[in-house]
């Protein structure tokens, strides 16, 4: 199953076209696509037996601008650090012995094709494979996590180097949370439709140059590792979103450094599920003045 969040409603992509899930059920769920998770059982249930009686109502050519992220609201958003070898290499720190997990604001997150202001600094890429939490709970065994997951999706980590990097420690979730920041899509992809789930490939281009390329077999932990670790300290909830970490090839771990400019374009994917595509544009200088200037003219 593949559900998109078009213009705000919930839709499930069929081979014929997409259903609107509110008109087709007559209202017995919600079309808000963060709503589904709370009744995620149900409404995979519900598209089982129903299959067959789905009529799309919109059959024509679609615009990715129109899609939203498919947990546009989550309750945590949780992101892993160092999680492929190779990275942590990249950064010059040993592999990890335990998921690094920090977190990146809900606000940052938006839709799969978006242009992104940068702001002051240095912003780096980092393409991700996105987990939703579809059943959550505490003490989730690794054994039964993936019955835990509602499906996947793709995901830019983009981050601001020189604030992550700043003060006594470093700043990783403020740094990683400026508008924009969290770009997640095009689809939340049930495992079901994958071959392995646990062996996706993923990499990011920019201006059509490949910066990032690897597997999602080359984790240091994998989905089901990750989701029993959170789970042992906080309560996973039904439509949370994981960033399970990025491959090498980040900017910061070139020579020299190479950061993201106005005007490059940055193009991340995973296997089996789609394409993100953001479009950078210089600061809004509007963002870099304190609001009581503002209104002093």
């Amino acid at each position: 199953m593949r559900l998109l969040n078009l213009d705000g409603r919930l839709q499930v992509s069929t081979a014929s076209g997409l259903v609107d899930v509110a008109a087709a059920s007559r209202g017995h769920f919600s079309s808000g696509p963060q709503d589904v998770y709370d009744r995620w059982e149900e409404f995979v249930a519900w598209c089982e037996t129903s299959a067959g009686d789905l009529t799309p109502t919109d059959t024509g050519d679609l615009d990715p601008v129109r899609l939203g992220a498919p947990s546009p609201r989550p309750r945590q958003v949780f992101a892993v650090g160092l999680n492929y070898a190779d990275h942590a290499a990249e950064a010059g720190i040993a592999r990890p012995e335990t998921p690094v997990i920090f977190t990146k604001f809900a606000s940052a997150i938006s839709g799969p094709v978006t242009t992104v202001s940068l702001p002051p600094g240095s912003v780096d890429w980092e393409v991700e494979l996105v987990v939703v939490i579809g059943r959550g709970g505490r003490g989730i065994p690794a054994a039964r996590a993936w019955d835990a997951v509602a499906g996947l999706s793709v995901g830019q980590d983009l981050s601001e180097r020189r604030g992550q990097m700043s003060g006594p420690v470093p700043q990783f979730s403020l740094a990683k949370s400026h508008r924009g920041f969290a770009p997640i899509g095009p689809a939340l992809v049930t495992i079901d439709e994958l071959d392995n789930p646990d062996d996706l490939d993923l990499g990011a281009t920019i201006n059509g140059e490949v910066v990032q390329r690897s597997r999602t077999s080359q984790m240091i932990f994998s989905v089901p590792d990750l989701v029993a670790y959170l789970s042992r300290t906080v309560e996973l909830c039904p439509g949370d979103v994981l960033f399970t970490g990025t491959p090498p090839g980040v900017g910061v771990g070139r020579t020299p450094p190479r950061f993201l400019g106005p005007g490059d374009v940055l193009r991340s994917h995973v296997e089996g599920i789609g394409e993100l595509v953001q479009t950078f544009t210089g600061p809004d200088e509007t963002l870099l003045v304190p609001d009581r200037m503002r209104e002093a003219g």
